[in-house]
């Protein structure tokens, strides 16, 4: 604006306000600022999973501690699985040979 001031004074015109308004890149310049911004964001992204990924497998981490620390944890585990693998299931053909209830218990009761 100084510089603008001094040689509009010595032409003899007066500058009220300064700015630019729009600028306009050649095509070169704005695609490696492109280039550069989509660099950037992808960065922030790749940051952002690996940060997600370390609290997940410190998260299963902690999970896997207290199951062993825990054997009715541990079941409850088993059992949240069963019933991800039941609802994905529409029929079940059971044989147990009469003792199906027993070897169920078996399975899902803790071993004493």
């Amino acid at each position: 604006m100084q510089s603008v001031l001094e040689q509009a004074m010595a032409l003899g015109v007066e500058i009220l306000s300064f700015g630019i308004r729009d600028i306009i890149l050649p095509g070169d310049v704005k695609e490696i600022m492109n280039q550069v911004l989509i660099a950037e964001k992808k960065a922030q992204a790749n940051t952002i999973t690996r940060r997600e990924e370390t609290a997940s497998t410190r998260s299963l981490l902690n999970t896997a501690k207290l199951m062993e620390e825990n054997a009715m944890l541990w079941k409850l585990k088993e059992l949240e699985y069963v019933e991800k693998i039941a609802d994905k299931i529409s029929t079940i053909s059971v044989n147990g040979n009469g003792a199906l209830v027993e070897q169920l218990r078996q399975i899902f009761m803790p071993q004493k």
